[in-house]
């Protein structure tokens, strides 16, 4: 199963408004593990980085200036997304300003319906908890210690093993080809037909006491219909 994890930086919260996105960083899980490819890019915005989003992702109007712009590099982000699953926190957000870029270069726009949106699933796995990206870290023991400023790579790796977590932990997907050999592959079956070569034990009996037996007629003597006496 071929999962797509996504995050980007933007110049603010809100396209229609004229805020554009600023970098997109995606990496490919394969079975949720990480396969080692990913797609980053930084973009121009065409216009100037507001100090609000600078303090957030430190990319500047300056640096972002020779970059290409969204459509320079469209067809080279759908063509590694492709049609998997995206692994986004807060989809909403992401997808509506991939969106935005998509339809005005004449591209299709994702369907929310293509999004795991980790922001869900931390909320329904612990209703009334944090559920921002560095409190799921903490909550798993993950080391953002290099998450100084927001970048949509480094999010995406660290969202990578927060969604591997929320999925159950590291075991998520894991067979026994590790065990020893003949471990894995002695069947159920033929491990219980080892075990009946054990001698049998004799049947252990647990009698009541009398104190127990006439505790118990008492507490039956409370009731009204009792079981015991029908």
């Amino acid at each position: 199963m071929r999962e797509i994890v996504l995050d980007t930086e933007t110049t603010g919260f809100d396209p229609l408004t004229g805020d554009r996105l600023v970098e997109i960083g995606c990496l490919e899980l394969m079975n949720h593990i990480p396969t080692g490819r990913n797609f980053h890019r930084y973009l121009n915005p065409e216009r100037e980085m507001p100090e609000a989003a600078f303090r957030i992702h430190g990319l500047s109007t300056d640096f972002l200036a020779d970059k290409p712009k969204f459509a320079e590099l469209a067809g080279d982000f759908l063509a590694f997304i492709e049609d998997a699953p995206l692994v986004i926190h807060n989809a909403e957000f992401d997808l509506k300003f991939i969106n935005w870029e998509l339809e005005k270069v004449g591209q299709r726009a994702l369907p929310m319906s293509r999004a795991i949106d980790t922001v869900i699933m931390a909320r329904k796995k612990f209703p009334g908890a944090p559920a921002s990206l560095d409190a799921l870290c903490k909550r798993f023991n993950i080391d953002n210690s290099n998450r100084t400023l927001h970048g949509a790579l480094l999010d995406a790796q660290l969202l990578a093993d927060v969604y591997l977590e929320l999925l159950g932990g590291r075991q998520t997907g894991l067979t026994l080809a590790a065990e020893d050999a003949g471990t894995a592959e002695m069947s159920f079956a033929k491990r219980n037909a080892a075990a009946g070569d054990r001698p049998a034990r004799p049947p252990r009996a647990f009698p009541p006491s009398a104190e127990e037996l006439e505790a118990h007629a008492a507490f039956v003597a409370k009731l009204k219909n009792a079981v015991w006496l029908q």
